[in-house]
């Protein structure tokens, strides 16, 4: 496994997301999530990280990569107005929120070309989200606050596979 930080934190937390990965396929994505919750709002989660946000977009910054290629977590970081394009996941996700506020869009007709948005939803830090593939449960975040924001994504695809394993795009 590679680590960035030796950080007890983020070690404690990777261990936790990596027992969460080895349990029952069918309840992964949730497990995964509650292995976030206790470390989301530690101040000193990613001390000594460098997880800058650049100003052409959010950035991942990987904090681990499982030697299996069966999941990699990243850090994203958002500047205030940035978003993802519209899109759903052709694996299962985690992700919590570690400082900041991000707003979850929710879209249908994306598989038609028309996506229209039905809800969103904030989050605070501390927040987690889970969500198993499919390609109709499209949706968005955007962090459309003032601050800017960091949020710990985990993704049932190796790295180095994120392009092609992890997001099906349907709008920027």
């Amino acid at each position: 496994m590679s680590y960035i930080s030796k950080g007890s934190a983020l070690r404690a937390m990777l261990r936790d997301i990596a027992i969460a990965v080895a349990g029952d396929p069918g309840g992964r994505p949730r497990r995964v999530a509650e292995a976030l919750r206790p470390f989301l709002n530690d101040p000193l989660l990613l001390a000594g990280l460098d997880c800058a946000s650049r100003p052409e977009g959010y950035t991942r910054h990987l904090l681990q990569a499982d030697p299996d290629g069966r999941y990699a977590v990243v850090a994203l970081s958002w500047r205030p107005g940035q978003m993802s394009p519209i899109h759903a996941h052709r694996t299962w996700c985690s992700f919590g929120v570690h400082r900041g506020v991000l707003t979850e869009g929710y879209y249908r007709g994306v598989e038609e070309g028309h996506p229209a948005q039905t809800a969103s939803l904030l989050h605070r830090p501390g927040a987690i989200v889970h969500g198993a593939a499919d390609p109709a449960a499209a949706h968005r975040l955007a962090n459309l606050d003032g601050e800017e924001a960091l949020s710990i994504h985990v993704y049932g695809a190796a790295f180095e596979r994120f392009g092609q394993d992890v997001n099906l795009v349907y709008a920027a």
